[in-house]
C-alpha cells in the first residue's frame, strides 16, 4: 500500500484542491518495481512481444491504478504506438473491435482478454482551445461539446490527456519498472482523490458519464473527490439525461457491482444524479419515506454478499435498489405485478432496461412472502423456476438487512435449491468483457 498524508479527510471531499493542469510536454518518471508475479503473465506477453518489434507498449489505466493502491486489478489493459492492424498481425490469437473505437482483443485460454488500444490524441478541436496550461476554457454554456467520436492515433501524452480522471492516465513501463504520468495521477494516488484532467466543468460536459464513473472509483476504492470535481458534479448533473442511455444503465448496474452499492447510492443521492438517473427512487428517499432506511440497509447487505465472492445478478441489484419503492406500490393494489411493472416501465424507456432484467425484478418481487414460510417435502415447484435463484438471493439480502442471524426457510429453501438444480442454473449476468459496449474516451477502471 502506498503511503497517503496523514492530515484528516472528509470521506467525501479532501481537505485541500489541487488544481488540475493538462498534459506536460515531459513526463514525471516515477521509479516503481511493482512484481510480476502481481501482473497478468498474459499482459507481461504481450507487453514484450510489442516491444521486440519496436513497439511502445505500456500497461495502462485501472490496472497500474489498482496495483499502486495494492489492489487486484479486475483486468489488463495495454497502450501501444502500434496500430490495430500491426498488433493483429503479431497475434494470431487477436481481434479487431469497434467501429468508432478500434480496439485489439487479445483472447487467451478461460475466456480471458487483454485489450490493447493505440494511443489516441482527442479529435475535438475546440479542446484545443483549452490549453495545456489551463487557458481560456471553451465558450459559452451553450457550446454542444459532447464526445460522439474518439478514434484519432497520437502520442502516449496525448493519450493520457484524453482521459477522463488522473489516476487512470499513469502508464507502466514493465523493462524499466517505471511509472510515466503526464497528468499528475501519481499524486492523485498517493493523496487518494479523484480528479479530472482539465477543467471539470468541460470535461462533464463531453461526457456527462463521466460524473457516475467518478462515484463508482471514489466509492470502490475509498476515495475522496476533488472539491472543484465534486462541485462540477452537482453543477452538470443533469447533463446526464443527454448521455447514452444504454451507457447510463450500464454505469448504474457497475455502481452496484463489486461490493460499493451502499456508497455509489449514497454519493449519487447527494449531488443530485440520482434524480437525474432514477427520479422514482431519489423522491423515495428524499421524502424520507418509511422504507428509506431499508434502502440503505438493503445496500449495506447485497455489499456484504458481494464482498464475501458471490456474485448477485443484475436483476436483483435493481430490486434491492427499488424494492422499498416496489413494495411501497404493489401491497395495496388489486395486481401487485401490474403495480409494479408499471414503476418499472419509465425505467425501461428511460434507461432501456432489459424486459428481461424487469420481468425478473417483477418475478422475483412478487414470490417474497411465499419464501418466509419454508418449503414442505423435499422440493417444490417454485424452487424448479428459473427465477428462483434470483428471488431468493433477494431474500437473503432482506433477510440480512434485517439483522437476523439464522432464518429456518432461508436454510430450508436453499436446500430445496440444491435438490432442484437451480443453484447452478443460468442467470442474467454483467456482460463478459469481449462483449460490453466500447469505450468512447477514458480506460475503464
Amino acid at each position: 500500500m502506498m503511503n497517503s498524508s496523514d492530515e484528516q479527510r472528509s470521506p467525501l471531499k479532501p481537505e485541500h484542491s489541487t488544481p488540475a493542469t493538462g498534459p506536460r510536454l515531459d513526463p514525471t518518471i516515477h521509479r516503481r518495481a511493482i512484481a510480476l508475479d502481481r501482473i497478468d503473465p498474459d499482459a507481461v506477453k504481450v507487453v514484450r512481444r510489442l516491444m521486440k518489434h519496436d513497439h511502445q507498449a505500456y500497461l495502462v489505466g485501472g490496472c497500474v491504478r489498482d496495483l499502486l493502491l495494492d489492489r487486484r486489478p479486475k483486468d489488463f489493459d495495454v497502450a501501444t504506438s502500434a496500430r490495430p492492424g500491426e498488433v493483429r498481425s503479431l497475434f494470431r490469437n487477436c481481434r479487431i473491435i469497434g467501429r468508432r473505437f478500434r480496439l485489439a482483443h487479445i483472447l487467451f485460454a478461460d475466456r480471458k482478454v487483454i485489450e490493447v488500444a493505440t494511443f489516441r490524441k482527442d479529435p475535438d478541436e475546440a479542446r484545443e482551445r483549452e490549453g495545456v496550461d489551463g487557458g481560456p476554457a471553451l465558450g459559452g454554456d451553450d457550446d454542444d461539446i459532447l464526445i460522439r467520436m474518439d478514434n484519432v492515433f497520437g502520442e502516449p501524452d496525448e493519450d493520457a490527456a484524453r482521459r477522463d480522471f488522473t489516476i487512470n492516465a499513469l502508464f507502466y513501463d514493465l523493462e524499466r519498472s517505471e511509472i510515466i504520468d503526464y497528468v499528475g495521477g501519481m499524486t492523485d494516488v498517493e493523496r487518494r482523490v479523484v480528479r479530472t484532467i482539465g477543467d471539470p466543468d468541460i470535461r462533464f460536459r463531453e461526457d456527462p458519464v463521466r460524473i457516475l464513473r467518478a462515484i463508482k472509483f471514489a466509492s470502490r476504492l475509498d476515495l475522496g473527490i476533488d472539491p472543484d470535481v465534486l462541485d462540477a458534479m452537482v453543477v452538470h448533473r443533469e447533463e446526464l439525461a443527454r448521455a447514452a442511455r444504454p451507457r447510463l444503465l450500464e454505469e448504474v448496474f457497475r455502481l452496484l457491482r463489486g461490493g460499493a452499492a451502499h456508497r455509489s447510492t449514497w454519493l449519487m443521492w447527494e449531488t443530485g444524479a440520482l434524480s437525474v438517473v432514477l427520479p422514482e427512487l431519489a423522491a423515495f428517499l428524499d421524502d424520507d419515506a418509511p422504507g428509506a432506511r431499508a434502502v440503505w440497509q438493503g445496500l449495506q447487505a447485497a455489499d456484504e454478499i458481494q464482498r464475501s465472492g458471490r456474485v448477485l445478478s443484475d436483476a436483483v441489484l435493481f430490486a434491492v435498489l427499488l424494492g422499498e419503492p416496489l413494495r411501497e406500490v404493489a401491497q395495496d393494489a388489486d395486481d401487485p405485478g401490474a403495480a409494479i411493472d408499471g414503476l418499472l416501465q419509465p425505467l425501461v424507456e428511460r434507461l432501456v432496461l432489459p424486459r428481461k432484467v424487469r420481468d425478473r425484478v417483477r418475478q422475483a418481487m412478487l414470490v417474497q412472502r411465499k419464501l418466509q414460510t419454508p418449503p414442505r417435502g423435499r422440493a417444490t415447484s417454485l424452487a424448479s423456476r428459473d427465477f428462483f435463484a434470483d428471488a431468493l438471493d433477494l431474500y437473503e439480502v432482506g433477510v440480512r438487512a434485517a439483522g437476523v442471524a439464522a432464518d429456518s426457510a432461508l436454510e430450508a429453501w436453499r436446500a430445496a435449491q440444491q435438490l432442484t438444480g437451480t443453484a447452478d442454473s443460468p442467470r442474467p449476468r454483467a456482460r463478459r468483457r469481449g462483449g460490453r459496449r466500447r469505450r468512447r474516451v477514458a480506460a475503464e477502471g
